[in-house]
């Protein structure tokens, strides 16, 4: 007898709550069910289900056993659709979110080579930084960049980006270049207004952490305006390495205070669930892994 057979009858069963809708659902005949059931419990020596007239319900045993049958049943139905998505070429419409200023630099120019190493895979990319709901919102995987919260969705880190305090050389000339965290309280500070902790910008240093808070003469809830607002001269910032890394390599920008770290951040695609990853969103995963692998920005 396949007893996996015999579990995947017993579970339709129980969920049903009747031999005929199980039947119905298994396209079996009813005959089968209920022999398939009445050899399981013959089998294990025990009564799994109570049976009356009107109803019927697993006993006792019948709930432990119908609870450890559904996780086997899963287990296999996920080591084979994970079989199935490597081996299955990548096609459809993939729905991926992503963060505006990392899109437009970093994945962007990604794109292309996706499409011609998969070509039946379509792509439909949003950018937006705004926290997607992946499942409400249809979309197969997301790329978020910070420390991941507790969620339901699984995520592959793909690469980390560190932030970065830095102002342009003429500013520094003009203003003087601070050698101690405290003293960014006197300079102009071009703020980013989504950081959680505000305006309180956070160090690990020699002696240990130190915070300090610092005077926005401009605040934007966009990246791209504060490096603008530095690379022309009018204050410090304090960004991730993946936007001014370039700027930090050719001059146009200087890192201040390198002896202060400030924090570091993920770089992750996430998704749903790892049961019955479908072959387009695992060719996805893997080929933004393999993109990262030595991130542009050095990190």
């Amino acid at each position: 007898m396949d007893k996996f057979l015999e579990m995947k009858v017993f579970s339709a069963v129980v969920e049903a709550g009747s031999f005929t809708v199980a039947a119905h659902a298994l396209q079996m005949s009813k005959t089968a069910v209920s022999r398939y059931v009445a050899e399981l419990e013959e089998r294990l020596g025990i009564r799994l289900l109570h049976r009356t007239t009107r109803r019927l319900s697993p006993t006792t045993e019948g709930e432990v056993f119908h609870a450890r049958c559904r996780e086997l049943l899963e287990n296999l139905d996920e080591a084979e659709a994970e079989i199935t998505s490597r081996s299955g070429e990548a096609s459809g419409l993939l729905k991926a979110n992503v963060p505006v200023t990392f899109g437009l630099m970093h994945l962007a120019p990604l794109w292309p080579a996706l499409m011609a190493r998969h070509p039946k895979l379509a792509l439909d990319v949003t950018l937006s930084d705004r926290v997607a709901d992946l499942v409400e919102e249809g979309f197969d995987l997301a790329v978020r960049i910070g420390q991941l919260p507790a969620s339901s969705l699984i995520g592959r880190k793909l690469a980390s980006t560190r932030m970065v305090v830095c102002a342009s050389p003429d500013y520094l000339s003009a203003r003087g270049e601070p050698a101690r965290p405290a003293e960014l309280a006197a300079h102009d500070v071009i703020s980013y207004s989504l950081f959680a902790a505000g305006e309180n910008w956070t160090f690990s240093g020699p002696d240990g952490p130190v915070t300090v808070k610092v005077a926005a003469r401009m605040r934007t809830n966009s990246g791209d305006t504060c490096r603008a607002a530095a690379l022309q001269h009018q204050g410090i910032i304090l960004q991730p390495s993946f936007l001014v890394g370039a700027d930090l390599a050719q001059g146009r920008l200087k890192e201040i205070l390198p002896g202060y770290r400030s924090s570091a951040l993920g770089i992750y695609a996430v998704y749903p669930s790892r049961k019955f990853l479908s072959p387009k969103v695992r060719v996805l995963i893997d080929f933004l892994a393999e993109a990262f692998v030595e991130p542009a920005w050095g990190d």
